[in-house]
């Protein structure tokens, strides 16, 4: 039975932006989660007596379950109501939010900020899934530029709201309990400006495969983010942990494919190229996203003796450059149709910008840091969200909330690796190199015996530097300086990768209708001279794309299209 194709008015610009206001007041909270906290995690993390592997698991927990159910969210979306699931996630945001507000020590914090990171996930999957169902791809480039401009917002205003309310009275509790009235604010105004088709027909949940993904990625994440501290990275808990990561991945495959009627991740996107290089792509661009922002605040603080304040400051030259880049190519890419040389040019920006900062040390000029800062950050801006924009354009609308949130999650597990791998790095560096410099100290006669038995720290140890002897605060700070520096450059190749990848997509222009798309094949096959695309048919929306390309309707029953 062929499904029932959904009739929509197109939305105005001003209607966009009407239900936009809501759904962009939403991914500005999720994104000031992660920001607002960057300038606090030295200050709460010497607060509860936590580690540097206590600083990388408060960002990892977030990535974590942000990462492991942002597939869920997307394919949900395809099932459900898209705004009823963005309130859910707003809800789940504001309840890790006043937990970790109310955090006595930092396990209670971590799994706070793991509650937290399942609203995160929602609103990552869910913002990219909501435009794309009310704008066609040709039309998309502008509103990606607002949301890397509210990306860049974000990114700018948390660290200097975080550096400002730990340094009020309100301390580093504060920065939770800040983003509930703005959640609640979202809530609100979505719920007067989103109005969006709902589809309803009969479905069935991938309990089994959600899991099973869930599942597998929390394995691996937590043998990056722990071994070389609780335990070797060749183990038996390391061989328990990657092994049966691994089992279960491929179990979830297996049942993707073979098993699951709604899988959550259809293994049928991977067999269009610009669908797999764009997520090996943006799963490698996390990797520099996520370390800049979360170790750039540790190098203002730790190695440069700057507060919260100061550091949330500096964050202006990396945001100034994403929030440039990401506009200007937004709206170049709407009026040309054309994207593939924004996202070479963003990669190889973000490669230099990254061998740059592998430079820096604790005795470079904030000039140069600044500038280097800035580069990553155009990189990033043209490249994060157009990733998106082109796997979103080779997609079918039955699959545009899998597809999207597809990218998303792999962007996630980039950054979670990214964080996790990178913090593992950085707690060994500062550890040897700070244990090393102290020795001398002591064999200098700078400091006595009993300091540096003292100093003989456990592995990653954060101290307040304010309370350090001076001689010994110049060690970490240097320790500092140096490693951080050098987690930059083992980010590099990530960046180089993400380069090649988008080297080898086949552009196609993007579309002006919403209708669905044909395999690549056709599509190349049906461009004409001036490289414009042929004529795209309208298919129904739950038409399955192979189906719908032989010109066969889905046997499913027929859809009911109501609006929320």
């Amino acid at each position: 039975m062929t499904a029932a194709v959904e009739e929509t008015t197109p939305m105005s610009h001003r209607e966009i932006l009407e239900a936009l206001t809501g759904l962009l007041l939403g991914m500005f909270v999720a994104m000031l989660s992660s920001t607002v906290v960057s300038n606090a995690l030295p200050r709460i993390v010497t607060d509860l007596e936590g580690s540097q592997t206590g600083y990388t698991w408060v960002v990892v927990a977030t990535l974590l379950t942000m990462t492991a159910t942002t597939p869920i969210w997307g394919k949900l979306a395809d099932l459900f109501s898209k705004k009823a699931l963005v309130q859910a996630a707003l809800v789940i945001f504001s309840i890790g939010s006043l937990a970790a507000g109310l955090a006595p020590n930092m396990e209670f914090l971590i799994g706070a900020r793991a509650v937290q990171g399942l609203g995160v996930g929602g609103m990552t999957a869910l913002v990219q899934v909501v435009i794309a169902s009310m704008v066609p791809p040709r039309e998309r480039g502008r509103y990606s530029g607002y949301i890397g401009a509210v990306f860049a917002a974000a990114t700018v205003s948390g660290p200097l709201l975080g550096g400002l309310i730990v340094d009020s009275f309100m301390g580093w509790r504060g920065c939770f309990f800040l983003a509930i009235p703005l959640a609640a604010a979202a809530f609100v105004v979505l719920q007067r400006t989103l109005h969006l088709p709902v589809i309803k027909r009969e479905v069935k949940i991938d309990y089994l495969g959600a899991t099973l993904i869930m599942a597998g990625v929390s394995c691996l994440l937590v043998w990056v983010s722990l071994a070389g501290n609780h335990f070797d990275w060749v183990s038996t808990t390391s061989g328990l942990l990657v092994g049966g990561g691994l089992v279960l991945i491929a179990a979830a495959i297996w049942v993707e494919a073979r098993v699951a009627a709604e899988p959550v991740i259809p293994l049928r996107l991977f067999r269009d190229r610009t669908t797999t290089l764009a997520t090996a792509a943006s799963a490698t661009v996390g990797v520099a996203m996520f370390a800049s922002t979360v170790y750039l605040s540790q190098y203002f603080q730790l190695a440069r003796g700057m507060t919260p304040t100061e550091a949330g400051l500096m964050s202006v030259a990396m945001v100034g450059g994403l929030l440039v880049s990401s506009i200007l190519s937004g709206r170049i890419i709407t009026r040309t149709g054309y994207w593939k040389r924004w996202l070479i040019g963003g990669t190889g920006t973000a490669v230099v910008g990254l061998a740059l900062l592998g430079t820096i040390d604790a005795e470079t000029p904030l000039v140069v840091v600044g500038l280097y800062m800035a580069c990553v950050g155009a990189g990033i801006g043209a490249s994060m969200q157009n990733l998106v924009l082109a796997v979103q354009n080779n997609t079918a609308p039955a699959d545009l909330g899998a597809a999207s949130s597809v990218v998303a999650f792999f962007r996630s597990i980039g950054g979670s690796v990214g964080v996790s791998a990178l913090g593992a790095v950085l707690a060994h560096q500062v550890t040897d190199s700070v244990r090393e410099g102290v020795v001398a100290l002591a064999e200098a006669g700078k400091i006595a015996p009993a300091e540096l038995a003292a100093m003989q720290h456990s592995t990653g140890d954060i101290p307040d530097l304010a309370d350090l002897p001076a001689p010994i605060r110049a060690v970490y700070e240097a320790s500092f300086g140096d490693a951080i520096g050098h987690i930059f450059t083992v980010a590099m190749p990530f960046a180089i990768l993400a380069f090649v990848c988008v080297l080898f997509i086949k552009e196609v222009p993007l579309r002006t209708t919403m209708g669905p798309t044909l395999p690549e094949s056709e599509i190349e096959a049906g461009m004409v001279a001036t490289g414009e695309p042929a004529d795209w048919p309208a298919f129904a929306d739950d038409v399955e794309p192979a189906a719908a390309a032989a010109g066969q309707g889905s046997d499913r029953t027929a859809p009911e299209v109501r609006r929320d």
